[in-house]
């Protein structure tokens, strides 16, 4: 039988949202976008986006949890890429 992230594959993803002050950026992975993005408005993601409303502004297919994983790392270090995906948020 496949391992679950051959049936359905990995997503690492980012997250945005604005303050009053300043655009808000969150990297994380998950096998199930929709359900992940749902648990972080209902406030039953990880604690950083709790309180927010976040939208979903990228995501990407990995061919496992771990290039997901990896994906995720590199993606929370690449400040100018994460800058220009919170720009297409509504001031």
């Amino acid at each position: 039988m496949p391992s679950k992230d051959r049936r359905r594959g990995c997503f690492v993803y980012v997250l945005g949202t604005r303050t009053k002050t300043r655009h808000l950026t969150y990297v994380g992975w998950s096998d199930d976008v929709a359900r992940r993005v749902a648990q972080h408005n209902a406030g039953t993601g990880a604690r950083a986006t709790r309180g927010r409303v976040w939208v979903l502004l990228h995501a990407e297919r990995c061919k496992n949890k771990r290039a997901a994983m990896s994906r995720e790392w590199h993606l929370k270090r690449d400040r100018a890429f994460r800058k220009l995906l919170a720009q297409a948020l509504k001031p």
